[in-house]
């Protein structure tokens, strides 16, 4: 049973008056049946599919085959199929690049489907980073230097790890999600993400090369790699540059 301001609150709600709300609960406590208000099942505006059964079939003859929803899941069935025959010799790169943060199976695929999955091919990882299209550009003459974008190189691949160091930066804990902040708070994102392809190509070429399983730094890791001492001067410079004297006790406690 619901009081006066219940029923001002449910009204206010459902944006009805209080009046019907509180006719409608009159009507449910008093358990009768309700003649002529109850719609019966199958009442109400038929589809238009049932009331006019060769509508369905003259809407789906004015798409193109291939256009259609059911067409194109058997076609990637198909063709997921015939990639999974074709990769089945390279299920052990598979199985190592498949840690990797940012890496699901298109990229993996793809990595397979340009590389081979044998890195002999590349003498370093910088070759293969060369060849991938993410590395920086470098255009000198007469002892300057300008910008310039990333070298071309394969675009398929470039492609695909781009898109793996965007993924990578939204892992949380991980190395590569630390790398792409601290470089795009100073070079904006689009540098960040090309600077963490390279070190994802970095990453291929050492996994196939030695058979490593990927072991992630951490996101604290440019953190550890800091000197505290270093660190400790120059924050005292900058207190001392803004007017302030500045006095440290070490801490009892090494941790805090």
């Amino acid at each position: 049973m619901l009081g006066h301001g219940e029923i001002r609150v449910v009204a206010r709600a459902a944006g009805a008056r209080e009046g019907t709300v509180a006719r409608g609960l009159r009507e449910l406590e008093s358990a009768e049946a309700l003649p002529g208000r109850v719609r019966g099942l199958g009442g109400g505006r038929k589809r238009a599919a049932d009331r006019d059964p060769g509508l369905r079939p003259a809407l789906l003859a004015l798409v193109e085959p291939e256009e259609r929803v059911d067409f194109l899941d058997a076609t990637i069935a198909a063709l997921t199929e015939q990639i999974d025959a074709r990769t089945e010799p390279f299920q052990a790169a598979k199985q190592l690049l498949s840690s990797v943060p940012g890496f699901d199976r298109l990229v993996i695929d793809t990595v397979i489907a340009e590389t081979g999955a044998d890195m002999s091919r590349f003498p370093s990882p910088g070759h293969l980073a060369k060849w991938a299209g993410v590395c920086p550009g470098n255009h000198e003459s007469a002892g300057k230097r300008r910008r310039v974008g990333i070298t071309p190189g394969n675009s398929w691949l470039r492609r695909a790890l781009i898109e793996a160091a965007r993924a990578a930066a939204r892992t949380r804990g991980s190395y590569f999600g630390a790398q792409y902040r601290q470089i795009a708070k100073r070079r904006g994102p689009n540098k960040a993400a090309v600077a963490v392809a390279h070190s994802l190509s970095d990453l291929i070429w050492h996994q196939l090369t030695t058979g490593e399983c990927f072991h992630d730094l951490g996101d604290d890791y440019f953190q550890r790699r800091r000197d505290p001492e270093r660190e400790t001067r120059r924050l005292v410079a900058q207190l001392q540059q803004l007017g302030f004297h500045v006095a440290l006790t070490p801490s009892r406690d090494p941790a805090a």
